[in-house]
């Protein structure tokens, strides 16, 4: 099975400092919706992997963050891709709990989920912490430029092996020419 695991704010939509808290704050990153297609139409499975500590601070309800999901899955859609699962953690980081990227709690499940081994599984993120989270799981990085992705290579010393790109699109294009567009 071939997968690839997505963080969402800042890789596949816009982010906010505010946290995305309705369907109507979701947008789309240009581009991002045609590369999960892309991956798709590729043998790709698309999986999503994100904090979403909105919920536990009370900034916005369950209900919320599914609706902004389902308006996900239906853009996602509407260009002829999929995203097979989304995992998300709602804990603040003060709940110290196990799924909260930088931990890989979350990349434990997915692996127990699709019943695959994560080594050099590519993961998408904008953040060190996405990158923590997959390089613990045995992920392949990979590092976009959009969202949080700019202060986070500014920051420095991201994690050995790790491959920035422009934005989604140039990371799919690159895990689909590797595997020789298969």
């Amino acid at each position: 099975m071939k997968l690839v695991i997505l963080d969402r704010d800042g890789v596949i939509n816009e982010d906010s400092e505010s946290y995305i808290k309705s369907p109507d704050e979701w947008h789309p990153i240009p581009g991002s919706l045609e590369a999960i297609s892309n991956l798709n139409q590729h043998g790709f499975r698309v999986i999503v992997a994100t904090n979403q500590s909105g919920v536990g601070r009370g900034l916005f309800e369950m209900s919320a963050l599914n609706e902004i999901h389902a308006r996900m899955h239906r853009a996602v859609a509407s260009v002829g891709g999929k995203i097979d699962a989304v995992f998300f953690c709602p804990h603040t980081p003060e709940d110290n709990c196990p799924c909260r990227k930088p931990k890989p709690g979350m990349f434990d499940e997915i692996s127990a989920r699709f019943g695959i081994d994560l080594s050099a599984v590519p993961t998408i993120g904008d953040t060190r912490r996405d990158l923590e989270a997959g390089q613990a799981a045995g992920c392949s990085l990979m590092l976009v430029r959009t969202g949080k992705g700019r202060r986070t290579i500014e920051a420095g010393a991201l994690p050995s092996g790790t491959v920035v790109f422009d934005d989604l699109a140039h990371a799919a294009t690159a895990i689909v020419a590797a595997v020789g567009g298969n």
